[in-house]
């Protein structure tokens, strides 16, 4: 009887365990499995010719040493490190012949690196940035003994000379970081790894990261399939989606002829306001930056008389509403151009009051019927190949999530038939021969409800037919297809909970803010059009750039101007207080100035007025014209204004950990990366030149370990995404954060980034620009 050691972290199938703590990490289980058992232990994924890798719910085990035929006893390793070839610690038979407890445990085992052994209960199992280390590859040392003889080996070790040609592994702290670099890519070449495929040339397909997180610990994944696992055609889906709901109007009664699909004229991000008609483009604030009415954008002095009394709050529901997905767009596309035909009176009193919530009302429930009578998904199940934007390299990221030891979970709110074309379309032609895209989830879950999903228990059914037949079940089981149910069913069913699960999804809330704030799941953004936002922040660079010289400018001589006006003011007053103008040496002495005087400040006051207004009027319409490059209507989806970022912006770094532009994005990362959130910038944490702050006993920023705020034109996404280090492969290396496309502007002057001191309410331009 052949027996094998196998280690993993939880129980295997069919087979008991023993707990005890390896090496500084989280409870692992040593146990013996016989390979001749068929037991749930040999996943379809991994089966090379002659060897029989074990999967446990954390682990892909490889065979690296088969002991001689007379033996009947297998070594595997730990996470694939090469075990010791001879000499290891050996479990199962007493004599050798398979006839001891095959299950006894083994206490300690050597690999080529050390002693693996246990260790106390109170180890710790976070790192330095409070993240989990379950999953980290931590092994005890040795004996403490020099003499490596102890350890047979077929070769001579790798020493730390040998790995980065390092003399003592303390060099590693003086070691600059580009030479670090060089040697770690030197040695996966070395040892025959291929490059790396981290984007470098591709910024724009990077992950970017909100809250650190590490993938490591990260013990399942589960996915949403709408725009997440399957990408669409935006301009064929939502075409479809508007034509039916325009249809749906014309049969309520509704005057439609000569309306059309404008993908343009709505981004994500943007909110409704079903009381006043309005499509309305908000700051992190919720200071309303742009505004639309009907199809018409409002003018600065517009949008203020209509919202400079109040802010945009998403908590009223009944009012406002947030384009979370792009499955809004049609609806809102819709909304606004319905709301010009109420302002003509096109639709009749019997049709819809004369009210834009009622209208709201009426166009949701026309697209809520394309949705529900199922005629759009029926004609898009038809012709796939017309809506679905095919990925070949979605398949290899979730295998490469698998054999990594990761449960994936698919959760949907579509239904079956609608989820096994969608699927099948997208994945089964990218899969090794005889799989298909069910083979990739550890458990399926359609009609899932959410976000009812993520906060209500609900009826539980099992899909047991190819045709959708469903049964009633009460418990969820590995490699089934269910519908309904709820997230702790889930957490039960993988004995995994809180943050060891990862969730990935494009809509904000039904996707990202519950499973945060319910359940602390990890959450991870798909936001399809940001590649789009990236590319179109490169090509607005020099525009800004040019943009914000001219606003510093202006900064500039509006502080000149207000401290002539605060003088003048000073020097014409019987009544200075404390300070008097001949404090300062100046020509204005006494308590009043002469007429001479008055008249020459009153000149350099005006002069610099007229400078100030024809800097607006450069600066103007360069701010109508910011973020061109992504929508000439609303500008970039991260910004808001010139130097903020937008209400979208905001909910993302609130609620999602990490956000990319799909999911095959992760494909450029292995499954173990180490994403590490990126300094934040302060705006009182500024390089300066004050001599008073740099000779200050206080802490400076010239002192911080973290130095100075790097300026966003380092750490935009794509800056960030070319520049940024890899992390080392135990996740102590450099930074892995990337810093979001909306992050804070560059410091281009002594007041940058700053609103002007000048009289700016008096300028038209000033107000467009948000300040």
């Amino acid at each position: 009887m052949a027996l094998t050691i196998v280690s993993a972290s939880r129980p295997a199938l069919g087979a008991t365990a023993h707990r005890r703590r390896v090496g500084g990490l989280p409870p692992l289980r040593l146990q013996l499995v016989r390979p001749d058992l068929p037991c749930g232990l040999r996943p379809p994924l991994l089966r090379p010719a002659g060897l029989l890798p074990v999967q446990t719910r954390r682990r892909v085990l490889q065979p690296v040493h088969v002991t001689p035929p007379d033996d009947p006893r297998e070594l595997y390793s730990h996470d694939g490190l090469p075990a010791a070839e001879s000499g290891a610690a050996r479990a199962g038979s007493d004599d050798g012949n398979g006839d001891g407890d095959p299950f006894d445990i083994i206490e300690e085992f050597e690999t080529v690196v050390g002693t693996v052994e246990p260790v106390d209960e109170e180890e710790a199992e976070i790192d330095l940035f409070g993240e989990s280390t379950l999953g980290n590859l931590h092994f005890a040392s040795s004996d403490g003994s020099d003499d490596e003889s102890a350890l047979p080996s077929p070769r001579a070790r790798r020493t730390i000379d040998d790995v980065l040609g390092l003399r003592n592994a303390e060099d590693i702290i003086t070691m600059p970081w580009g030479e670090l670099r060089a040697r770690t890519q030197a040695l996966l070449t070395d040892l025959g790894v291929p490059p790396s495929t981290y984007p470098a040339s591709q910024p724009q397909r990077a992950l970017f990261t909100n809250r650190t997180l590490n993938l490591r610990s990260i013990q399942a994944i589960g996915y949403d399939m709408d725009y997440t696992l399957v990408g669409y055609d935006v301009e064929a889906w939502e075409g479809k989606a508007y034509a039916y709901g325009l249809q749906s109007l014309r049969e309520m009664g509704c005057p439609v002829e000569g309306l059309h699909f404008d993908r343009t004229l709505v981004i994500r991000g943007l909110i409704m306001d079903t009381e006043l008609g309005n499509l309305v483009k908000a700051d992190r604030f919720g200071i309303v930056k742009r505004a639309m009415h009907g199809t018409r954008m409002l003018s600065p002095a517009e949008v203020r008389e209509a919202y400079g009394r109040e802010l945009v709050n998403l908590r009223v529901e009944s009012r406002f509403v947030f384009l979370n997905t792009l499955f809004s767009v049609s609806e809102a596309v819709l909304y606004m151009q319905m709301v010009d035909r109420l302002d003509a009176d096109a639709i009749p009193q019997q049709v819809c009051s004369n009210s834009y919530s009622a209208l709201h009302k009426m166009v949701a429930k026309a697209l809520f019927r394309a949705h529900v009578e199922g005629k759009l998904k029926a004609e898009i199940i038809q012709d796939p190949e017309r809506y679905v934007s095919r990925d070949p390299e979605m398949a290899q990221t979730l295998l490469d999530q698998r054999q990594s030891g990761k449960q994936l979970l698919l959760i949907t709110n579509s239904d079956y038939q609608y989820t096994h074309r969608m699927m099948s379309h997208a994945y089964d032609c990218f899969l090794p021969e005889g799989q298909t895209w069910r083979d990739l989830f550890d458990m399926v879950i359609v009609n899932a409800r959410k976000p009812d999903f993520f906060t209500t228990s609900m009826s539980l059914y099992e899909v047991v037919t190819e045709d959708g037949l469903m049964r009633p079940s009460y418990s969820l089981k590995r490699g089934g297809v269910y519908c309904g149910g709820s997230a702790p069913l889930v957490e039960k069913a993988l004995g995994v909970t809180g943050d060891s699960i990862l969730y990935v999804g494009d809509h904000i809330y039904t996707d990202a803010a519950l499973a945060k704030m319910r359940l602390n799941w990890r959450t991870a953004l798909i936001l399809a059009e940001l590649e789009l936002e990236i590319e179109a922040l490169a090509q607005g660079r020099q525009h800004r750039a040019r943009l914000k010289e001219l606003l510093n400018k202006k900064d500039m001589v509006g502080d000149c101007f207000n401290q002539l006006r605060l003088a003048r003011q000073r020097a014409l007053s019987a009544d200075v207080g404390v300070v008097r103008p001949e404090a300062w040496g100046g020509r204005l002495q006494g308590p009043f100035a002469s007429t001479d005087d008055e008249q020459e400040m009153n000149d350099s006051l005006g002069q610099l007025l007229r400078v100030m207004q024809l800097l607006d009027d450069e600066i103007g319409p360069m701010i109508e014209c910011d973020g061109l490059h992504f929508n000439r209507r609303w500008g970039y989806l991260s910004r808001a204004g010139v130097n903020d970022k937008s209400q979208l912006m905001r909910q993302i770094e609130k609620y999602a950990d990490i956000f990319t532009s799909r999911v095959s994005n992760f494909l450029r990362y292995s499954p173990f990366e180490y994403f590490r959130s990126p300094a934040q910038l302060l705006v009182h944490d500024r390089p300066t030149a004050d001599p008073l702050v740099l000779t200050s006993t206080a802490p400076t920023s010239s002192s911080d370990p973290e130095g100075p705020a790097t300026p966003a034109s380092h750490t935009n996404g794509v800056g960030s995404a070319a520049a940024a280090g890899r992390t080392s492969a135990t996740g102590a290396g450099p930074s892995r954060g990337r810093a979001s496309p909306g992050g804070a502007p560059a410091a281009g002057g002594p007041k940058a980034g700053l609103s002007s001191p000048g009289p700016g309410t008096r300028s038209v331009a000033r107000r467009r620009a948000g300040q």
